[in-house]
């Protein structure tokens, strides 16, 4: 019996007779040999058919293949360097599980929507598959990561009675006899669980309906969110840190060949080495003004400022000390200055904004029930929240890391549409 091996530990059976079982990526030949490029999921590798060294069938056959037919190739593996993978395979045998016929997606240039209509079919390629291999590596590297730091995932529910942050961004549902909302975070339900268990975090998919196009926006995109007992704003900024520069060293390792796909510049991610540089809101203010931006102290930021600010930086940034009246009802204010809050945003190089928002949590009751009020929150809906503070309240801290705005970041991509298998967008709910 021959083995059967997948594409990516080919290297592993160098002068062995193997078998892959997979799909004809793209096809060229002459009247003498056939180059198929084949793939398996876990990688593509070239396959080559001699004539002389095989029977006319088999030959036949193989000049017969089409775009994304399945087949079962038989052959030998033998070193090339010039390959990606190191390897090429020399074939004896192919066997056709289906012949394809029309395969929409050809390797001419395709538009956006089509290729979006196309997306059930568009993963297969090789620059999609990259990205979702390494936005796996990197679910991987952050479970990794949070796991041996003691650390407990806890599932928060997904339909919620009310706001985390008491926007209006909500999708509204009917719970039966009454109202319900698809989750925009975690974190409220997290900050319950850190009381029960410590150290925490969730990761799940979110819900924002917003309204926006951007290259940055997402309907649903999926959340990381850490929450921690007795830990400060400090503290838990130099877990971010650590994270996010953990994640970047655990892909440059494990996604060589993706990155290579990708063409991505290794020289920008490899400079990303915790500590980062930090500056308060007030700094940036001042630097965006200086930049010629018209931007004032108590306005938030948008993408072209957080673009601006990073420019001054080659590894990600925080922006610490945001002021109070910009940002969630639950942030604790600076004791030294109680109109900004204990808060960061994290920015990453490169233009691509935030990817991680954190701060400390407001701890004492009295003053989470004066947050209550000045945003006009029901108390009722919010009474399992105090009861956090009103039963062995301690200071506490957490964050968010967006996963799908971390992988384009780390893939160098344009749009986040692409960092996620199927994207939900403002006008898009197919496939």
């Amino acid at each position: 019996m021959v083995q059967t091996v997948f594409i990516k530990h080919l290297s592993e059976h160098i002068g062995e007779t193997i078998m892959i079982q997979g799909w004809l990526h793209t096809k060229r030949s002459s009247g003498k040999v056939a180059f198929l490029q084949l793939r398996d999921g876990t990688g593509f590798v070239q396959g080559v058919v001699t004539k002389a060294e095989v029977s006319e069938e088999i030959f036949a056959r193989a000049i017969a293949l089409t775009q994304e037919s399945s087949l079962r190739v038989t052959g030998t593996v033998v070193k090339d360097e010039r390959a990606p993978s190191g390897v090429e395979l020399q074939i004896q045998d192919v066997e056709v599980v289906y012949l394809t016929h029309d395969y929409p997606i050809t390797p001419k240039e395709h538009g956006v929507d089509f290729l979006l209509d196309h997306r059930h079919l568009w993963i297969r390629g090789p620059r999609q598959r990259a990205i979702l291999k390494i936005r796996a590596e990197i679910i991987k590297a952050i479970r990794s990561f949070l796991d041996e730091r003691d650390f407990t995932q806890v599932d928060p529910p997904i339909l919620t009675p009310s706001s985390c942050e008491g926007t209006t961004t909500l999708f509204h549902t009917q719970y039966f006899d009454r109202d319900a909302y698809l989750t925009q975070s975690g974190q409220l339900y997290m900050e319950a669980a850190a009381m029960a268990l410590g150290r925490v975090y969730s990761f799940g998919p979110t819900f924002r309906a917003e309204k926006s196009k951007t290259r940055r926006h997402l309907i649903e995109f999926w959340m990381i969110e850490p929450e921690m007992a007795y830990t400060t704003h400090e503290e838990s900024l130099v877990i971010q840190e650590q994270l996010v520069a953990y994640i970047i060293q655990h892909v440059l390792t494990h996604c060589a060949i993706e990155l290579k796909t990708l063409g991505r510049d290794l020289t920008k991610l490899q400079q990303v080495i915790a500590p980062f540089p930090r500056i308060s809101y007030d700094e940036a203010i001042t630097l965006l003004q200086k930049d010629g931006h018209e931007i004032q102290w108590g306005e938030d930021f948008g993408a072209p400022h957080e673009a601006a600010i990073v420019e001054h930086f080659s590894r990600p940034v925080f922006i610490e000390r945001f002021p109070t009246t910009i940002k969630a009802f639950y942030m604790k204010p600076d004791p030294a200055r109680p109109e900004v809050v204990l808060c960061a945003d994290l920015l990453a190089p490169e233009g691509y904004g935030e990817i991680i928002g954190g701060s400390q949590r407001i701890d004492d009751p009295d003053l989470l029930a004066a947050r209550f009020a000045e945003h006009e929150l029901p108390e009722e809906a919010y009474a399992w929240y105090m009861d956090l503070r009103k039963y062995g309240s301690v200071p506490h801290s957490g964050f968010g890391l967006g996963l799908e705005r971390t992988v384009a970041w780390i893939c160098g991509l344009e749009h986040v549409r692409e960092t996620i298998p199927f994207p939900r967008l403002l006008y898009r709910l197919y496939p």
